[in-house]
């Protein structure tokens, strides 16, 4: 990665046109081929940029200033930006990036659930983690204190495709006589946060709905390290 702090216009062309007058800005030209140009404030976001695949070509401008044009390999789009003083210009490279670890993704939320499955509904009990179906697993096969089947969906955060999701899997459920035997398997769409719209699709559609409190249930799973 290359970061410039330099005084500098940036002009933009494409769809639609874009300037910003010449100010002290941040321009970072990352190793994947994106050019982005920050300022000090206002937002995290950058002023302008390009996105890869883009080309950047380092030239001389008519009045004799550093100017780097960037052109994107996909499009006409063009990025102009004319420098007139850096203040400073250094290289680094950061080597190869793990990715972001996010902490009560889906997948943690799938693990505390299925220790505390109770939590969802009283009597609630797990069968089965990634319950396999035709058309990818379920998150939880559960069993309610009357011995029926009960099918989880679990999602960060709860929008209308994933109550398409679960009424999928339910429909393929609902064939297998194995399920099947003490009644139909009714589903369960737990989220941290629900969509009004979710729960209005749900609700018509005979899904509960669960909000999910991830730091309850985490302290849970802590308390319960500790006894042990």
């Amino acid at each position: 990665m290359r970061i410039v702090v330099a005084r500098c216009q940036v002009d933009y062309a494409g769809r639609l046109t874009a300037h910003l007058p010449m100010a002290t800005r941040v321009l970072m030209l990352k190793s994947d081929g994106s050019v982005l140009v920050h300022s000090d404030g206002g937002s995290y976001k950058p002023l302008n940029w390009m996105s890869p695949p883009c080309t950047v070509r380092f030239g001389t401008a008519e009045d004799g200033r550093d100017e780097w044009v960037v052109s994107q390999a996909k499009s006409d789009d063009t990025l102009r930006i004319l420098i007139d003083e850096v203040l400073h210009d250094t290289s680094h490279d950061l080597g190869i990036d793990p990715g972001l670890q996010k902490d009560g993704v889906e997948k943690h939320l799938q693990e505390l659930l299925a220790e505390h499955p109770a939590t969802l509904a009283d009597g609630l009990t797990l069968v089965r983690r990634e319950f396999p179906t035709a058309i990818g697993p379920v998150d939880l096969m559960c069993r309610d204190a009357a011995g029926l089947s009960v099918a989880v969906e679990i999602k960060r955060r709860g929008e209308i495709d994933g109550v398409e999701q679960l009424t999928r899997y339910l429909d393929l459920l609902n064939r297998d006589p194995a399920l099947t035997r003490k009644g139909p398997v009714r589903g369960v769409f737990a989220a941290q946060e629900i969509k009004p719209q979710a729960r209005v699709l749900a609700t018509d559609r005979g899904i509960d709905c669960a909000l999910v409190d991830y730091d309850a249930l985490r302290g849970m799973d802590d308390a319960e390290s500790r006894l042990f």
